[in-house]
């Protein structure tokens, strides 16, 4: 969170405009923002309900231009998007991820805008199954899902932006926390032993993924916004694998007890990404004093949080 001296500085920190303000991620995005002294004018698909939040279809460009007139920011990050990678309607992937991204830019510069910084969310899934290892930003992308191939032509799209606009382009991997739908894995692994449940049903127990807090994730979007980093391409993420398995064995701890673990095979996907792990090295470079936050830590928070409701 933000020092006092950071919290002086507001006046000269200017205005964000934030996308998916209301997801998950928004959320934790907008208290380290306020926090630090920014304006933020979180952007919303219903109605909005606060002085400093606005109505915004991204996948509408009258939308767009409206809110761009309106807010005149100094800064966007965008990280509205369909996100759940088995999400049913393939086609909302790219007009929710690709053309709505577009709309977004082109209305900034039909507002005549000079934003400070964008910082447009990807993610770690356009690397597909790379088995090089931990995963640099010059991995080859190979994308396996629709979700992931909307995120790749993105991308591509933004780039065509670079000499107009200062763009960064996060590549989160997996990261989690208080708050994240129930849908996603962990959440759904935690819910199960907040409810002292005896029995889980999973996909494949093997795959490995690199989680992060989502605490963690808030503070590198605010660290990428006062850095120079345009035209930068930057994974978000631990550097740490853990297995499903190693997750189950932490919370059985946690929790207190063993729970029977169903493997249905209904949840195991053929295009799943076997290992997932990136290299965070150019994201220290960029942000220093990142707060890293073991898993264990994550998912007692979790837990607690759960038992507390």
């Amino acid at each position: 969170m933000a020092s006092p001296s950071d919290q002086a500085n507001a006046a000269s920190r200017g205005c964000v405009l934030l996308t998916g303000a209301n997801g998950f991620t928004g959320k934790y995005v907008r208290a380290e923002l306020e926090a630090a002294g920014y304006t933020v004018v979180g952007a919303l698909m219903g109605a909005s309900r606060g002085p400093h939040e606005v109505t915004l279809d991204i996948t509408s460009p009258d939308s767009c231009r409206r809110v761009m007139e309106r807010v005149r920011p100094d800064y966007l990050i965008h990280l509205a998007a369909i996100s759940f990678v088995q999400h049913a309607d393939a086609d909302a992937f790219y007009r929710v991820n690709v053309i709505g991204t577009i709309n977004l830019l082109q209305a900034m510069a039909d507002a005549r805008l000079a934003p400070r910084r964008v910082v447009i969310a990807s993610s770690a899934n356009v690397y597909g199954n790379a088995t090089a290892g931990v995963i640099t930003e010059s991995q080859p992308p190979q994308p396996v899902n629709h979700y992931a191939v909307s995120k790749l032509a993105m991308e591509f799209m933004v780039r065509t932006w670079s000499d107009r606009l200062p763009i960064a382009i996060t590549r989160p991997f997996n990261y989690t926390g208080v708050g994240q739908e129930p849908h996603f894995l962990v959440p759904k692994i935690v819910s199960h032993f907040v409810k002292s449940a005896p029995v889980i049903e999973l996909g494949n127990l093997d795959v490995e993924r690199d989680f992060s807090d989502v605490r963690m994730v808030a503070q590198a979007y605010r660290g990428l916004l006062e850095q120079d980093c345009a035209g930068q391409t930057v994974n978000i993420c631990s550097g740490r694998p853990f297995s499903l398995r190693a997750i189950l064995d932490t919370m059985q701890t946690i929790a207190g007890y063993d729970i029977d673990v169903r493997v249905n095979p209904a949840f195991v996907r053929q295009s799943e990404v076997k290992t997932l792990v990136g290299s965070p090295d150019k994201l220290r470079s960029l942000v220093a004093n990142l707060q890293v936050t073991p898993l264990e830590e994550t998912l007692r928070w979790m837990y607690s949080a759960g038992t507390a409701t």
